[in-house]
């Protein structure tokens, strides 16, 4: 496995600066956000020269595109929202397959109209869901149309909120092109660790096949996000799980502060290094 951080993690002048940092910690990878090339996350085009200066920089800091982010809510009580989010993507995707980019990452919404991220008791109605799978149906047809993949990730306060849930829109949606981002600590608040070990565990295994990316963050044992290593999830079981699914790919941190990145780097050195030895 390679190491990965988003790129919005580090406030730089230029992408870069941005990819010089990051490889400057270890990280050899990123989950970019247009944020970070002066435009819109949700941009409404991304012109030749931009393509031209992140390809650069690629090239220049040795640092490789693993996904680009693309999240609006699929399931906004608002069409119009829903469009706009449309329009994006296509653009993102053709973004992603210009910078050679396989996968485009998506959040599947909540039926809140104001956060994204929020929970409404409405995300588990088979209403919500219906309007879900419209959007997806249409989302894939973009991704065909670039060839790229795109990512779903399981979130206690989105529509697919647990790993059963994704492995049913999948099943449902039956193509190649949409696959999953695992992030344990998305699928539990507060969980023992032989409940925390179960629901992991039950997770890789729905789904590890369809695994595109991991991600690396934590819970605090009041249910509060952590930065990875920091919080209660069992980093040594996550990784061998992780591993023993098949997934060889890139693990990716978030939600940390960028003084912390070097420190979560170094933790993930040490994580992988466990991981070669437990396998040999």
């Amino acid at each position: 496995m390679d190491k990965g951080i988003f790129s919005k993690t580090f406030a730089t002048a230029s992408v870069d600066e941005n990819f010089r940092v990051m490889r400057s910690l270890g990280y050899t990878c990123t989950q970019f956000n247009f944020a970070s090339a002066d435009l819109p996350s949700l941009p409404d085009t991304v012109a030749r020269s931009k393509i031209e200066e992140i390809s650069a920089a690629v090239q220049t800091q040795d640092v490789r595109i693993a996904a680009v982010s693309a999240t609006f809510n699929m399931v906004h009580p608002q069409q119009s929202v829903i469009d706009a989010g449309m329009a994006s993507l296509d653009v993102i995707c053709q973004a992603a397959a210009d910078l050679n980019c396989p996968l485009v990452t998506l959040c599947t919404g909540t039926c809140d109209a104001e956060d994204q991220w929020r929970f409404h008791p409405d995300n588990n109605t088979p209403e919500a869901w219906q309007r879900l799978c419209v959007s997806m149906t249409q989302a894939l047809e973009i991704a065909e149309r670039y060839q790229v993949a795109l990512g779903i990730e399981p979130e206690l306060a989105n529509i697919v909120s647990s790993a059963v849930k994704a492995r049913q829109l999948i099943d449902e949606m039956r193509s190649e092109r949409l696959k999953v981002i695992f992030d344990p600590a998305n699928l539990f608040e507060i969980a023992t660790l032989s409940e925390q070990h179960r629901i992991v565990a039950h997770g890789l295994d729905l789904l590890g096949a369809e695994i595109a990316i991991a991600h690396a963050k934590d819970r605090y044992a009041d249910g509060a996000f952590a930065t990875a290593g920091k919080g209660l999830l069992d980093y040594p079981f996550y990784l061998q799980r992780l591993s023993a699914s098949g997934f060889n790919g890139s693990i990716v941190t978030h939600g940390l502060d960028a003084s912390e990145a070097g420190w979560v780097s170094t933790m993930l050195d040490q994580q992988l290094q466990k991981l070669e030895t437990y396998s040999c």
